[in-house]
């Protein structure tokens, strides 16, 4: 009646062993390190780095613990925060000659002191959250006026190009701010180019000023297409500082929409505010510009000359100087995907790039207009520009697939097609808050939530064992592995724990030690009642089951609806909340089940069960039930 078959057993093993090894790094702690990752998005972190951080380090006399290439950054371990700076230091000094210009990050940071073992198993510690672990806090604010000047040049050029291709006579066209302005010379062009914005630019409206050979129309950006920019701008920018971020691979980011132009980013474990600036500062924009092909313009390459109107002077990888027009073709919004490979007939490494039906449209048009001309792409970083390549157009292309080759090595149409890859930001963005949380108010928050965690546990423990005798100590032994299975499922989805999610963490011991208060309390009433106590342990337990699955399944709506709709620490609470109640539906009822079989199941003739005082009901005796 009350055994379990082996396979159930074989389950709360694994499950307990599993446990086990996914709480176990959360034990080993945080070691100070240093971490250099690039500062530029045309530079790659390898082993020739690692050599030369190795040198530093061995220059200044330090012996890290741990020096490795983890991804795109090196992290170096040390046993304490003197070493850590003193490490710093000489990374610095070789790595970084110029530091106005610095071509690498040096950042302080924290990384997990779990034994290779424990990760070659992918166990991994939980990540802590800003309150707990100490870091950094960002508020951005987007430039939501330079988002739509932005589209409004590029509507610019559209226009232009379109009534080319329409063959509608113009005076000119002149952007002012978000304003188009064009010039139209008699009624017949000015109802051909208002028939125009009509069908093919939607998001404008036009007003028309001034007559005959005098007619102006000003073209805006209707308020209903601005919100719809300005929205997409911010949600393209949080997509981009998470690409851009976790390449770097800093710390665990959160990146989140506040209001309706501002982004906040918390990085916790970075230690150095100044790094963290300039990590957000990798943020790029990319354009694909056409190169200025005139004798000035190669003129001004050499130096010999001054740079011709409406161009601009960017330097290539390879430090060479190029002249490219300032009217910009396309933008990273029309770039969805950017993968290396070779060419089909030279075999030698390209880039090949997909361009949404947009971009399709206008790189086939460009193309075809300028057969043999040179197409610069620049990423822009930190106001300033760099061409990653100019390829030379060899035909029209069109389709949307776009292949860039010539003199390329393999890996680096690997690092162009990453770059590329990576994204833009839709508008330019500026740090308006920032906030430092040290690392010691982190550690004094970890000690009292795990205070408060702890101390409820013991009381909790301490009156089951008092009250309900052997039963009890069967519940606080539960009541451990569900705490145990809770941090191990936490660390297996690398979830990051907050204040508000260690609060929800004491709740749970409360919430599930309440499923072996409902079945402790059935087996007393069957016991009262008369039943033998093996039927009394098996009618308890399949009595308090409907029970105690209602009440876990109305309090995990509740947690789903919180995780749904809640965010920052509310959301933190509920993830916390939700896991704790599918552990504690497994711990209370399942594993404690299986103590109680383990230790009364086998015996036949059981006569008393250690539950404590069985109360008869009322005129009635109590039965001490407890031999």
């Amino acid at each position: 009646m009350n055994r379990y078959p082996v396979w159930k057993y074989a389950i709360i093993v694994i499950a307990l062993l599993l446990g086990a090894i996914y709480t176990l790094p959360n034990f080993f702690g945080e070691a100070p390190a240093v971490q250099v990752s690039t500062a530029k998005a045309t530079l790659k972190v390898d082993t020739t780095t690692l050599s030369k951080v190795e040198s530093a380090l061995q220059a200044a006399g330090l012996t890290p613990q741990n020096l490795s290439l983890e991804g795109t950054s090196i992290r170096a371990r040390f046993a304490n925060t003197d070493d850590q700076l003193k490490a710093k230091d000489a990374i610095q000094k070789a790595l970084v000659p110029d530091p106005a210009d610095p071509p690498y990050i040096v950042a302080l940071n924290l990384v997990s002191r779990s034994p290779a073992w424990l990760s070659a198993l992918n166990a991994s510690p939980m990540y802590l959250g800003l309150d707990l672990r100490g870091g950094v806090h960002f508020m951005l604010q987007v430039d939501m006026q330079a988002a739509l000047t932005k589209r409004a040049e590029s509507l610019a050029g559209d226009l232009r190009t379109t009534l080319r291709e329409k063959d509608i006579r113009h005076g000119g066209i002149n952007r002012d701010g978000q304003s188009i302005e064009i010039r139209l010379r008699d009624a017949q062009q000015l109802d051909a180019t208002q028939n125009l914005l009509v069908d093919r630019f939607p998001e404008l409206q036009a007003a028309v000023s001034g007559q005959g050979a005098e007619t102006r129309l000003l073209a805006t950006i209707k308020p209903e297409a601005a919100r719809k920019i300005q929205e997409q701008a911010l949600k393209q920018n949080i997509t981009t500082l998470h690409n851009r971020i976790n390449e770097l691979g800093v710390a665990e980011p959160v990146i989140q929409q506040q209001g309706l132009d501002r982004i906040v980013v918390q990085l916790p474990g970075v230690q150095d505010t100044a790094k963290a600036k300039d990590i957000l500062g990798r943020t790029a924009t990319l354009e694909v510009r056409m190169v200025d092909e005139s004798a000035e313009a190669r003129a001004a390459e050499q130096g010999a000359g001054l740079v011709p109107f409406g161009s601009e002077r960017y330097l290539e990888r390879n430090a060479l100087a190029l002249i490219v027009k300032k009217q910009v073709v396309l933008t990273g919004d029309n770039l969805t995907d950017a993968q290396p490979g070779f060419d089909s007939q030279t075999q030698e490494p390209v880039v090949n790039l997909t361009l949404d039906a947009k971009g399709a449209r206008i790189f086939r048009d460009v193309t075809r207009e300028n057969v043999g001309k040179r197409m610069a792409i620049i990423l822009f970083e930190k106001g300033k520009g760099e061409v990653v390549t100019a390829p030379v157009i060899r035909s029209e292309i069109g389709g949307g697939r776009v292949q860039i080759s010539g003199r390329m090595t393999t890996m680096e149409a690997n690092d162009t097609a990453l770059l590329l890859r990576a994204g833009s930001l839709a508008a330019p963005m500026e740090i308006i808050e920032e906030r430092t949380i040290g690392p010691s108010l982190g550690a004094e928050n970890i000690a009292k939530g795990f205070n408060s965690v702890t101390w409820g546990f013991l009381v909790i423990v301490a009156f089951m064992c008092v009250y309900y005798m052997m039963f009890g100590l069967f519940s606080s032994l539960a009541l451990a592995v569900n705490l145990l299975l809770l941090v191990a499922m936490l660390s297996m989805l690398q979830a990051t724990l907050t204040l508000p999610g260690m609060a929800a963490m004491a709740l749970a011991l409360g919430m599930a030690i309440d499923s072996n208060v409902l079945i402790n309390e059935r087996v007393r009433e069957e016991l009262r009642s008369g039943v033998s106590p093996q039927a009394a342990i098996h009618s308890g337990y399949d009595r308090a089951w409907a029970t105690i699955f209602d009440s876990n399944i109305t309090t995990l709506i509740a947690g789903v609806a919180l995780l749904a709709f809640g965010s920052g620490p509310v959301r933190g609470f509920a993830v916390v909340h939700c896991l704790g109640i599918l552990t504690s539906m497994f711990s209370a009822v399942f594993f404690s089940r299986g103590l109680v079989n383990l230790w009364y199941g086998g015996k036949k003739k059981l006569k008393t069960v250690s539950i404590g005082t069985v109360w008869r009901p009322a005129g009635g005796t109590a039965l001490d039930k407890s031999k």
